[in-house]
């Protein structure tokens, strides 16, 4: 049986087990230094949406979008769409439109629906009504080992 390690366990790991294990130095670097925040990052669970989304992207490396992510699956914020995703906004584009679209477009379209956006978007993916034409590029897999 294995259990995670504490805070301050993740904050301990050294740079070559995170790199043994396959995850990259930036990623790294961003558990590590949420690890170190993790007194202040708990208190964005006290916190108001804006608050909390502003709290984690104190975190060096956390963004818009990984912060969404961390509402919509820790905060249950049905709110949260995250914007700055390669696919997301084509899928709700054609699933309400027929037609591909970007961030803003994807907000625009998702406003009618503001306070429960990120569950519509999940409700659409999940009936499978955001099937594009898949025409994307193929993007090979970084290897890190050799930098």
């Amino acid at each position: 049986m294995r259990v995670a390690p504490t805070r301050e366990g993740w904050a301990g790991v050294p740079v070559w087990d995170f790199h043994r294990a396959g995850v990259d130095p930036r990623r790294a670097r961003v558990v590590v230094a949420a690890a170190r925040l993790g007194p202040r990052l708990e208190e964005a669970t006290g916190l108001d949406a804006v608050g909390a989304l502003a709290r984690l992207q104190h975190v060096p490396g956390v963004g818009p979008w990984t912060a969404a992510k961390v509402a919509q699956r820790a905060f249950g914020d049905p709110d949260a769409v995250h914007v700055g995703d390669f696919h997301l906004p084509g899928q709700v584009g054609w699933a309400l439109t027929g037609r591909r679209t970007d961030d803003a477009g994807m907000l625009a379209l998702l406003e009618p629906f503001r306070g429960h956006r990120w569950r519509v978007v999940h409700h659409l993916l999940a009936a499978g009504l955001a099937r594009a034409p898949r025409r994307g590029p193929r993007l090979p897999v970084e290897d890190h080992r050799h930098r």
